[in-house]
């Protein structure tokens, strides 16, 4: 059984998931894919895990810089996603990376030819736990601030929340960087 919890967020209202044992969804709500890979049968339920995964949200928002590995993912998707959204973990806390980055990183991994920064794009996009795997720490690589499905504002929050300058990019439709 999957269980969900609300959470009210300075970016916003989230909408947690999980089974007893892992975090299968956070989301913002109104974001594009909105609990996309939650089951039809859930039970609106505080658990351990998701008092757990609130209690690592509280620490965040306060300024914190609570660990991944606090908490089981167990994010839904195809294996090439899984490793997409593995990579988002492991960019630091206050640090950016671009797409472009990140297929190289994929490829390198594999050790296999290139990887489509548009395919990681995409997977980027598809992260069904934001903000923990942190996929609003990707930027484009002409230093536009695309691709968030909760939106560009809370990419900004979140950005600024941990120390990263978001006037350092553009906004897509904006006709000039900020910087």
């Amino acid at each position: 059984m999957t269980y969900t919890l609300h959470y009210n967020s300075p970016v916003g209202r989230i909408l947690l998931a999980g089974r007893e044992d892992a975090l299968t969804g956070l989301w913002l709500e109104g974001q594009k894919y909105f609990a996309a890979t939650l089951p039809a049968e859930t039970a609106a339920r505080e658990t351990p895990l998701l008092r757990q995964t609130a209690q690592w949200l509280d620490r965040y928002f306060a300024g914190k810089r609570p660990a991944l590995t606090e908490l089981p993912l167990a994010p839904e998707g195809s294996a090439f996603r899984r490793e997409v959204w593995q990579l988002l973990g492991e960019i630091p806390y206050g640090e950016v990376t671009t797409y472009g980055g990140i297929a190289a990183k994929l490829a390198a991994r594999r050790g296999a030819s290139p990887v489509s920064a548009q395919a990681v794009g995409g997977a980027v996009g598809h992260n069904p736990i934001a903000i923990l795997i942190p996929c609003h720490r990707v930027v484009g690589a002409d230093g536009s601030l695309t691709g968030y499905a909760g939106g560009i504002a809370a990419k900004q929050w979140l950005l600024a929340h941990e120390g990263v300058d978001p006037a350092r990019f553009f906004v897509p439709g904006e006709k000039t960087p900020r910087a």
